[in-house]
Parts: structure tokens; sequence; C-alpha cells
């Protein structure tokens, strides 16, 4: 945490050119040793005394032209050593989970060759069986909602013109929709492989 400064071109030029005559001289003496410093570092302490001895003498300097140039000082961080346990620890975790990743990406893989005709026909067969379901099932649901739009309009439609102008209406509606779900669940399908 910062608590000090890096006195500022301004803050030694008033010090050394004798702008702060007229603060007490012990404070004075500790401005001077702090620039005199290595770095030139001047502790947040000895500037709050600073601020308030220019306020007690009622100077024309204000603190914050004074710090003009200046620069807040972060001390390094010391980094402690690392735990030999611990990284031995992260190193264990690390592979454990890097095994893990290996096995996960190579579960579904066999040893046994793939290229036989009959586990390509399994396949294939599955995912013809799959899309003729998938169409049957379709017109099940357009004609199941046909008929039950003529059989339920004609307590609303007494011309059979009509009914069926409608049932056709809900067909197509329904349909659609099947539609719309069914590229929507192909769409997802072949996002996965």
């Amino acid at each position: 945490m910062a608590s000090a400064i890096q006195a500022g071109h301004r803050l030694r030029k008033a010090v050394e050119g004798g702008e702060l005559a007229e603060l007490p001289a012990g404070l004075r003496a500790e401005l001077e040793a702090a620039l005199a410093s290595e770095r030139a570092l001047v502790p947040f302490s000895l500037l709050r005394r600073l601020h308030a001895a220019l306020r007690e003498a009622e100077s024309p300097l204000y603190l914050h032209e004074l710090l003009e140039g200046s620069e807040i000082y972060l001390p390094e961080v010391p980094v402690p050593p690392r735990n030999p346990e611990l990284v031995a620890r992260l190193e264990r975790i690390k592979a454990k989970l890097a095994n893990e990743e290996y096995r996960r990406m190579t579960r579904n893989i066999t040893g046994q060759e793939t290229n036989g005709t009959l586990s390509e026909f399994g396949r294939e067969v599955r995912s013809v069986k799959a899309v003729v379901i998938t169409i049957f099932n379709f017109f099940v649901t357009v004609a199941a909602a046909f008929a039950c739009t003529y059989l339920g309009s004609q307590y609303i439609f007494a011309e059979t013109a009509a009914r069926v102008l409608s049932a056709v209406i809900v067909a197509s509606v329904v349909g659609l929709a099947e539609l719309y779900v069914m590229v929507r669940t192909l769409e997802g399908d072949l996002g996965k492989l």
C-alpha cells in the first residue's frame, strides 16, 4: 500500500528556493532530508504536517500546487517463495485433468476396425429409420389436424366447402409448425456432428 510520494520538480524547487521559509525549521529540515534521500520519498505523514503548517502560516502556496509533478510511490510487493508441496499437488491435479480430458476425447474409440460393411449398414439403417419415422409423424400430424378441424367445424359451418377450406388452413399451419420443428431438430443434430 502506498505510504509516500516521489517528489516532483515543484516541491524540490519550493524547498530549495526558500518558498517555504515561513515553515518551522524542524519541518523544513525533515523535508530537506526526505528530498535528499535515494528516491526523494516524502511520507504522507510529513505531507499532512506540511499541509497543516501551510494553513497556519496562511501561505499563498497550496499543497496540491507543491505536489504538481509528484507521483505516488508504490513499493514493490515481495513475491513469497512457492511451496514445493503446493507445486507438486498442482502438477498432480493438472495431470489428472489432462488424463480425464484425454479419456473423454477417446471414450468412443475402439481398437477395432470399423470399415466393415455391416457396421456401415447398421448406421445407415438407423439413420434411414429415423428419417422415415419423422416423415410418417409429419403426415400423421397434418392428417389428424385436417380431420379434427373438418369434423369440429361442422358446428360452425353448414357448407362443406367452408369446412374443407378451414381444415386445409389449419392443416397447413400445423404442417408449417411441424416443418419448423423438424428443421430445428435436424439443425441441432447436424451441429453435434
